[in-house]
């Protein structure tokens, strides 16, 4: 009952043709009823000035409009055009109303129909009795059917409206994320290129800062080296950030310059890190075979933080292996060394190095072990099945 006293919010269009239509029906209908019926006919208006309220208060106006008709009733006024607001109240009550009183409003409208018939027809054959019940009747619930198709097709459309507009939310939701592993993946690519360019090049300024004065052939080496890997480093930057500036696209532009070395590169890795000073055993074993580029790009990062991690924390004279078997089912990645790196305290910054490569490693479907081998030194083992998750070869 609260809930049927409670105005329902209705825009303003809507409340203005509401007016409209109960001033017309009272100009029309109502002073028509009035003519004819006499002062009986002022139920006429009773029956349509509430049509004003019949979408902020449907179930109200149309038991108003109801009780002003069993008024008529039982006063003996014949029917007159003024009747019509309680055929426009049921139609109300069936689209706007809640749906319990709606199907009671088509009950009192049956009631209503043999009411009529029982006092305006009663001198009538029951030919013509029957006759009328069955059109009063078929009017009736014809009225209430057409709104009650017109509440279905109402709530059918809210729903595909309520539905595009999830989809939307989901969508938007979607791209936002996915920008934002685009953007932790070129972050991590960063860590990686930067971290790496800068360890060779401490590792080469170090060396040249002690070789300055007994060897300046060294020294103008070294800085070389650092001037190369600096420029080099400089330039995959460079790319990456290129690629940041890309906040608004869902899809990278396949044309854009994307830093994405893979297992040919090793080697002239290796040689970057040889030339700053630290021995590097490499070997490949097995069958080499071509590999997504996802998958090569991860084997290259995994090498590249683990000879870099040497670079930092293995100490002077370390010496480094690097082996990548090619086995039957999966990509083996072994990165040792003989150094004091196990020792050393790790990074203040847990989301690169180690984390970096197990987030890799997983993304292609493998796992990544580090930790210190029996005897001394730190070993990484990562192990990349060749078959990329979902079949995927990026």
């Amino acid at each position: 009952m609260t809930g049927i006293l409670t105005a329902r919010p209705v825009p303003a269009r809507s409340k203005a043709f509401d007016l409209l239509l109960a001033g017309g029906l009272c100009m029309f209908c109502g002073f028509l009823s009035l003519a004819q019926a006499g002062y009986g006919g002022i139920l006429a208006f009773g029956m349509l000035v509430p049509l004003i309220w019949r979408r902020t208060h449907p179930e109200l106006v149309f038991f108003a409009v109801a009780s002003v008709a069993v008024l008529q009733w039982l006063a003996g006024v014949d029917l007159m055009p003024g009747n019509a607001g309680l055929l426009v109240a049921l139609y109300t009550i069936s689209v706007y109303g809640a749906v319990p009183f709606s199907r009671i409003a088509l009950g009192v409208g049956g009631l209503g129909v043999l009411m009529a018939v029982s006092r305006y027809w009663s001198n009538s054959d029951w030919r013509q009795q029957v006759t009328m019940m069955v059109a009063l009747g078929a009017l009736v619930f014809g009225v209430w059917a057409f709104g009650e198709r017109r509440r279905t097709r109402g709530l059918y459309v809210a729903q595909l409206e309520e539905r595009a507009a999830q989809l939307e939310r989901d969508r938007d939701r979607e791209a936002k994320l996915a920008v934002s592993n685009e953007r932790t993946r070129i972050a991590r690519e960063i860590h990686d290129v930067v971290a790496h360019g800068l360890s060779i090049m401490i590792v080469q300024a170090d060396g040249g800062l002690y070789a300055a004065d007994q060897s300046p052939e060294a020294a103008k080496k070294a800085l070389a080296t650092i001037g190369d890997t600096g420029r080099a480093s400089l330039t995959e930057m460079r790319k990456m950030l290129g690629l940041l500036k890309q906040e608004e696209q869902l899809e990278l532009d396949p044309n854009q310059p994307r830093p994405q070395p893979g297992v040919s590169s090793l080697p002239e890795l290796v040689d970057n890190v040889r030339e700053a000073g630290l021995t590097v055993d490499y070997q490949v074993t097995g069958e080499p075979r071509d590999l997504p580029s996802v998958l090569g790009l991860t084997a290259y990062r995994i090498v590249q933080e683990g000879l870099t991690n040497t670079l930092k924390h293995a100490g002077p004279g370390a010496r480094t292996s690097v082996t990548l078997d090619f086995g039957r089912e999966m990509l083996t990645v072994v990165v040792t060394d003989d150094g004091r790196g196990a020792g050393v305290a790790p990074s203040s910054d847990p989301g690169h190095g180690l984390v970096g490569m197990r987030q890799r490693a997983s993304i292609s479907g493998g796992t990544v072990s580090a930790g210190p081998k029996a005897g001394g030194g730190y070993e990484v083992i990562a192990k990349l099945p060749y078959h990329l998750p979902n079949g995927g070869e990026q």
